[in-house]
């Protein structure tokens, strides 16, 4: 079982910001908007994924990555995240279905903006996740 570490959501575009309550649904977090429909959000995307050891890595590597910069809305730890991989976040379930292909909106969060470093294809499992929602419901960050 896993922990849940930080909610984020924006009105759209980078960084997300915390938010300690959230109620997910097949769409997405309420609450939150992406600016770019073509590439993020949907059925098959509405939850975007970080791994806190990912996080932790690259800013052990000297990127000014923080939590909620890259764009994700759940940073989670204790889970082994891989395309497939169906977990839960209290009473919400969640299928991973993709990477999230990074892309110049997230540059700030990286030594000479090079994004690439949270590329799926570059670094295997060095990544944010894309799910799709199977069991709505409302989720809480516990301290």
């Amino acid at each position: 079982m896993g922990d849940l570490l930080g909610i984020f959501i924006s009105n759209g575009g980078v960084p997300k910001l915390p938010v300690e309550t959230a109620r997910i649904e097949y769409n997405g977090v309420v609450g939150d908007r992406q600016e770019d429909t073509k590439h993020h959000g949907g059925f098959s995307k509405a939850v975007c994924v970080l791994e806190n050891h990912v996080l932790l890595k690259l800013q052990a590597d000297g990127h000014p990555i923080k939590r909620g910069s890259t764009g994700e809305n759940l940073l989670v730890s204790g889970y082994n995240l891989g395309i497939g991989s169906v977990f839960k976040i209290q009473s919400v379930e969640l299928q991973v279905m993709s990477a999230a292909v990074p892309c110049k909106t997230i540059a700030e969060s990286f030594l000479e903006g090079d994004f690439s470093n949270l590329s799926n294809k570059k670094y295997p499992g060095q990544t944010r996740w894309y799910c799709k929602v199977i069991t709505p419901g409302k989720i809480s960050v516990s301290y």
